[in-house]
């Protein structure tokens, strides 16, 4: 079966290498098979016998796999939910610690140059006190996030290894490449907040430091300028931390969804069954197709080979 297949599948890589034009001159013109539309046809007859074959184990494998893969989105779930949680509760605590507001804070801004001084140097003080103490906070979020992927993603390991139509060794690398790959966007997140409070640092201290400039130069702040543009640039913060959570969560669902691809393709019916063959790419549609064959394969080899082993009594 394997090698009939292969043969096709190299009779039909030359088919298309023959409807190519020809690349140079002196070349002789391209021959078609003898009977291209009958081999056509025959792969076709063939392909729906094992579409009609298939399609009841693979749509239950498939449906079993992706419950459980659904089960993994639904338990880090929590995880970015307290995370964004936790984004909202920093800018409110930011807003609190940085914000003008009151008469004497007026009177100080628009008293004595001295006066004005010495609150917009507090003030950039504070600035970079609080955002250094959010930055330690999400730390354990960070870390909390990390292991709870490994955790959850070595339970999904135990929960489809049943269902799963790959053999123990391919689901192993499927199950350690998802861990990996949610791990290190995990971490990527991690330091995106941490450059997201960096840059809100460093813009609120330039806009202080700009009005301690102009003070000194004789020109009066406005508190209510500068209560303005801490309210914008830590909307800014959350506004720009969220979208970064909203796709560490996307890529979650994208990862997870490509393992089901991997461990229970759709049933033969799924668009995503087989790669439609275009002159353009047919190279790379067909080296996909050889890659999943390679890993049924590996999967039919240790179904029969468990199989022989249960038949003769073997552990």
């Amino acid at each position: 079966m394997k090698n009939s297949f292969e043969q096709d599948l190299y009779n039909m890589n030359n088919f298309l290498e023959k409807l190519s034009p020809s690349s140079g001159p002196g070349k002789e013109p391209p021959q078609l098979a003898q009977d291209p539309e009958g081999m056509r046809k025959q792969l076709q007859h063939e392909l729906e016998e094992v579409r009609a074959r298939l399609e009841p184990y693979m749509a239950a494998k498939h449906e079993l796999v992706g419950w459980n893969l659904e089960g993994l989105r639904q338990q880090l779930k929590p995880y970015t939910v307290e995370l964004m949680e936790q984004v909202g509760l920093s800018v409110q605590e930011l807003q609190e610690q940085l914000r003008l507001v009151g008469e004497d804070t007026k009177a100080q801004l628009l008293g004595g140059m001295d006066e004005a001084l010495s609150l917009l140097q507090e003030m950039q003080r504070r600035v970079k006190h609080h955002t250094d103490q959010v930055k330690k906070l999400f730390h354990p979020y960070a870390e909390r996030l990390v292991t709870g992927i490994g955790h959850h993603v070595q339970e999904l390991h135990r929960s489809v290894a049943p269902h799963a139509a790959a053999s123990p060794a391919r689901l192993s690398r499927c199950v350690q490449t998802l861990s990996h790959k949610l791990t290190l966007k995990a971490k990527d997140l991690h330091t995106s907040i941490q450059r997201n409070l960096d840059q809100l640092r460093e813009g609120l201290s330039a806009f202080v430091g700009a009005r301690v400039d102009g003070e000194e130069d004789g020109a009066s702040p406005d508190p209510q300028a500068l209560s303005e543009e801490v309210r914008q640039r830590l909307q800014a913060f959350r506004h720009d931390t969220f979208i970064q959570i909203a796709a560490f969560t996307r890529a979650i669902d994208q990862e997870t969804e490509e393992v089901q691809q991997q461990l229970a393709p759709p049933p033969p019916g799924h668009s995503a069954f087989a790669p439609e063959l275009g002159h353009s790419d047919s190279n790379k549609a067909l080296n996909r197709l050889q890659s999943r064959l390679d890993d049924l394969w590996e999967d039919i080899s240790y179904s029969l080979h468990d199989q022989g082993h249960s038949q003769m009594g073997e552990p």
